[in-house]
């Protein structure tokens, strides 16, 4: 995962859900998964070793929520006939799928200023 397939899949994540109440809806269930578990793997990174154990449990939680959101954005898409590539993209790599929330939230970050 890099900066740019981030940025591609997010876009194609935001061209298919526009105008579609149900996929934006989706969408901001993703983008809330996407936040949670970049915040919580920044303070995995930022702990020591006993926080980290107490940390893991919310990360690995974290994390399957967010592939949860993930495939269920996908899904939603695909039902409504939109382009899924970016999903198929993603892939199963838990690691790549944790590398895609962080760039998103750095993208989310980067728009608000």
């Amino acid at each position: 995962m890099n900066w740019d397939d981030a940025s591609r899949m997010f876009q194609q994540i935001q061209t298919a859900t526009r105008g579609d109440t149900v996929l934006l809806k989706l969408e901001n269930d993703l983008l809330a998964q996407v936040v949670r578990y970049a915040r919580i793997r920044t303070d995995w990174q930022l702990a020591d070793h006993d926080q980290r154990r107490e940390i893991d449990g919310s990360r690995i939680a974290a994390h399957n929520a967010l592939i949860d959101a993930c495939n269920i954005l996908s899904r939603a898409m695909s039902e409504r006939g939109k382009d899924t590539e970016w999903r198929a993209q993603l892939g199963q790599d838990r690691r790549g799928i944790g590398d895609f929330a962080c760039f998103v939230h750095c993208i989310l970050g980067l728009s608000a200023r």
